[in-house]
């Protein structure tokens, strides 16, 4: 870009007016998002900036040579194929995703930009390296350090999310974590510093990066996958500011920057509703599966109840709160849910959705999962609002969720949820707990609530259940 005034003309005017729409949609989108009936339209504002910022940098941006000429971008085959495939690419798969698998395409998406931006890193490295300029090799070593390090970590949480990599702890992982990011954060320092040009060197810290992203999510349990991702996403927004800062390109700069912050600032909010430090997340471990349920002991008896006896309870309550969780979306039982709710008014009773922060495999899970079903978005209590109305509560009625429905997060200090703010159903009249089965949650370890007197289970598959509670509430 122009470094002076007199540099300018009509077509870096135009440029640059692009970009500053572009990140006045950006903001102005990540703003619409932040409700579910303005999402959707948030996205597309969002997306029309992108473009918009995509084709004319394609067509007007010149790249600035030694010789002092100005040269527009060239092989427009290349460009455009790659954005024809990728475009096909995301657009199919945006598609047939199912809503259970809509964290794994998360990180799997995210994984790329993470990708892509550590990709430029090493290109702009090889290709236009300055030792004078050692401030760029700075920014290029981050860029490639964040985003290897955002690929590969986003990598193996699309693999423990779609279930084809498990926990993996070993003694002294944490010591061993902090030490290869100190030798590698190391290795990019004297990178920046030297004066020579050190390809090898580059591809050993990559290796280091990508290793460093591996271990580094490996061993964290699934409870705290939502805040990993966020985590992860706003790692690859930096890694984008970085590789704004390279090109000196103002509309990657600000949508790296919000990317970032926002991914940040909801990091810090799940760590809040969870009652626990990011650091603690990072090497705590939480949710080890297998090792919780092994030290779990029952704590009472269990009591069912029959598909007649809770349509009953239903349809003579005065207030019904909902708790959606994981299995609802496996089920894909939201159009279900909405059903039951639609047929309870009519019948003159009051229904509302109690919302955890961390529900579900990623952020705000819960709220696009019943967003799809043309729930209103008044009825979706969050955690503390659902808890102040739990006590005036006749029936909660909880649909594949666990972990942040155990009393033991406030009752057993041996628990690894001991602490986390959950929603207090059992304040409640009477509680329903529709699951498969008696076998814990994602955290791996029992949840009291069961156990409790006012509480009933209902067993089976959520879709199926709620289709019969419906036939049997229409019945009544």
């Amino acid at each position: 870009m122009p470094t002076t005034l007199a540099a300018f003309d009509l077509l870096d005017i135009i440029l640059w007016l692009s970009y500053i729409i572009g990140s006045v949609t950006f903001i102005f989108g990540l703003k619409m998002l932040s409700n579910p009936e303005t999402a959707r339209r948030g996205n597309l504002v969002a997306a029309a900036g992108m473009t918009l910022a995509i084709f004319t940098t394609i067509f007007l941006y010149r790249t600035q040579e030694e010789d002092g000429s100005r040269q527009h971008l060239h092989n427009y085959v290349w460009i455009f194929s790659g954005i024809i495939i990728g475009s096909i690419v995301g657009w199919y798969a945006a598609l047939k995703v199912k809503m259970t698998a809509m964290p794994q395409m998360v990180s799997l998406f995210n994984g790329m930009g993470g990708a892509c931006a550590a990709i430029i890193s090493i290109i702009e490295y090889q290709s236009h390296y300055n030792p004078e300029a050692w401030n760029l090799t700075a920014v290029t070593m981050a860029g490639m350090l964040i985003g290897s390090v955002s690929f590969a970590g986003s990598m193996i949480a699309f693999g423990k999310l779609n279930g084809n990599i498990g926990d993996k702890v070993f003694p002294g992982q944490t010591y061993i974590n902090m030490g290869l990011l100190l030798i590698t954060v190391a290795v990019g320092v004297y990178i920046t510093l030297t004066p020579v040009q050190n390809m090898m060197l580059l591809g050993i810290m990559a290796a280091m990066c990508l290793l460093y992203g591996v271990l580094f999510v490996l061993p964290i349990g699934g409870a705290d996958m939502p805040v990993v991702i966020s985590l992860l996403n706003s790692f690859t927004g930096v890694a984008a500011a970085c590789g704004g800062f390279i090109y000196h390109n103002q509309i990657m700069l600000t949508g790296g920057i919000l990317v970032g912050s926002a991914g940040t600032i909801l990091t810090i909010l799940m760590c809040r509703a969870m009652n626990r430090s990011l650091l603690n997340v990072i090497i705590g471990n939480f949710g080890g599966g297998a090792k919780a349920a092994a030290g779990a002991k029952e704590k009472g008896t269990v009591k069912e109840i029959s598909l007649s006896d809770a349509a009953v309870l239903l349809s003579y309550s005065k207030k019904v709160m909902v708790v959606p969780g994981y299995g609802l979306a496996v089920a894909q039982a939201q159009h279900t849910v909405h059903e039951l709710e639609k047929i309870l008014e009519e019948k003159g009773v009051e229904m509302k959705y109690a919302i955890h922060p961390v529900a579900g495999r990623m952020p705000g899970h819960m709220n696009v999962l019943l967003a799809e079903a043309d729930v209103s978005y008044d009825k979706l209590l969050e955690m503390e609002d659902a808890n102040n109305e739990f006590p005036t509560t006749d029936v909660v009625i909880v649909v594949g969720a666990n972990d942040v429905v155990n009393p033991a997060a406030k009752t057993d200090p041996a628990s690894p949820i001991y602490g986390m703010p959950i929603l207090d159903v059992e304040n409640a009249q009477n509680v329903i707990v529709m699951k498969r089965s008696m076998n814990p949650g994602y955290a791996g370890i029992e949840n009291e609530l069961f156990y409790s007197p006012k509480t009933r289970m209902l067993f089976g598959d959520a879709k199926a259940t709620l289709q019969k509670l419906v036939s049997e509430v229409k019945a009544n």
